[in-house]
Order: structure tokens, then sequence, then C-alpha cells
């Protein structure tokens, strides 16, 4: 392909873990900076709004701004205007639902919108939204990802969650955050940019990566996050490309540029 004129990445075990930047991650996002490439944050992030992810960024150094981060809730947001949604997550993100109705009685419910895990998903909790998935309501989920990591190891996250409630419900959640095509679509359109001409750089191999290369993009696999050593290996093909972290990306593209 050459050198990409614009690059996807995702945040948590790209950039930082527990929102604390990854060795070479901030001197390589200001490269790209200056050197004029574009790039948009593409992130399953459900605890944050994009307000607090972009503020938290820049406050350690990344050259960031809320119109560089696309989450999985504006994402939703734009899906589910005007839905009345039994929300089951861990984090604060209304702000960024903005015209999604949250409910809490599950016969008013039209969707069972989830999003990442933490003790929210108790008993209860799960409880109510299977009962209004049996009351008819839609199970959406912001991402389905299986678990992320903390500076402490793995943690599972709300795809373990989805799975159950389609096994108990007998339904099929819909997926708006990666993999989904339409959020790659969507950060895509943020840099007028076609599939062919834009990298994807990922920790996750399933949600990030062959996700990416399916609608054309491509994948560049980080050996940190969840793709660290020792990490379970999921997903069913090939990176186009692996780096050991995010700071090897600017001699990639370097030399992506020299085979032009």
């Amino acid at each position: 392909m050459g050198r990409p004129e614009g690059v996807l990445l995702d945040i948590d075990g790209v950039l930082t873990v527990d929102w604390q930047p990854l060795p070479g991650a901030v001197a390589a996002l200001r490269r790209l900076h200056a050197e004029g490439l574009p790039y948009v944050l593409l992130t399953n992030t459900t605890s944050r709004t994009r307000q607090s992810v972009a503020e938290t960024l820049a406050a350690a150094g990344f050259p960031v701004t809320v119109e560089s981060v696309l989450t999985a809730p504006a994402a939703t947001a734009a899906r589910l205007a005007g839905s009345r949604c039994l929300l089951l997550n861990s984090g604060d993100i209304r702000a960024d639902l903005g015209p999604v109705s949250v409910v809490d009685d599950p016969a008013e419910a039209e969707v069972v919108l989830t999003g990442g895990a933490g003790p929210e998903f108790d008993y209860p909790a799960l409880d109510r939204a299977f009962t209004a998935l049996q009351h008819g309501a839609r199970l959406v989920a912001m991402h389905r990802n299986a678990y992320w990591r903390t500076g402490d190891g793995l943690r599972l996250d709300g795809g373990a969650f989805v799975a159950a409630l389609e096994y108990a419900a007998g339904v099929r959640a819909e997926v708006l955050g990666k993999p989904a095509e339409a959020f790659f679509t969507a950060a895509l359109d943020r840099l007028g940019l076609a599939a062919d001409r834009a990298l994807m750089v990922g920790d996750d191999i399933e949600s990030d990566v062959l996700a990416a290369q399916r609608y054309g993009i491509t994948g560049v696999l980080v050996r940190t996050g969840k793709a660290a050593p020792g990490a379970p290996r999921r997903g069913d093909g090939d990176p186009d490309h692996v780096l050991d972290s995010v700071a090897d990306l600017p001699e990639l593209l370097s030399r992506l540029g020299r085979e032009r």
C-alpha cells in the first residue's frame, strides 16, 4: 500500500495501560502529529466520556483533542437516538449517550445496552436485563471484548456477559463498537480516506486488527496490552504487520513509504 495517508489507533493496551502512557507511545504520536499524518483514536472504552478520554491523554502529553477521539458510546448515541435503553455498564457515559433515554424499568426498555464490565454486572442487574429481553427488548453491545489489560493483569470484560445474555434469552446482540464495520467507516470518514489508504493499530487481534483487515484497512498488531506475552491467543488469521509496541510505528511508516 505504500505509506498510509491516515492512521487509526486503539487506546487501551496500545497507547496506555490504566491510562498511563506505554513506553514510547507519546513520542510516537507526537511524531505522527509533527509529520502531519492525520489519525483518529478508535476505542471501545465505555468507562469515560470522549471529553474525559481526550483530557486524560492530553494531560499525559499526547497531541489529542476531543475531535481526535471516536468512542463506542458516541457511535451508540447516533445509532440509538430516541430509544429507551436499560444500560448495563461500568462508568458514567451518559453525557456521550445524549439522545438515548436511559430507563431502569425492564418493562419500559426497548433496548438492553451493554458496555464495559465492572461491579455493576451483578446478578440483579443481569436478571433485569434478562427480564427486559424476555419482554421483547433488543440486545445491543457497545462492544463484546472478552477482557482488557490493567497494571495487575487481564480482567474479564463485558463480552462474556453479552454471551451469557444471548444464551439465556436466545437472542443475538448487535455490536456498535469494534469490530462493527460502521465504526471503522465512521473513523475513515473523519479522515476522509478510503479503507486501502489507512492503517489500524491495535492490541486486540480480533476486534482491532482482523476486523480492520476484513474491511480493507491494513492491520497492525502491537505486542502490548491484550497481545502481551502470556495473554490468550485469539483470532483466526494473521496481521499484516506485528510490532513490539506502538513506539515502533514511525519506523514502520517510514519503511512503507520507502516501498512505494
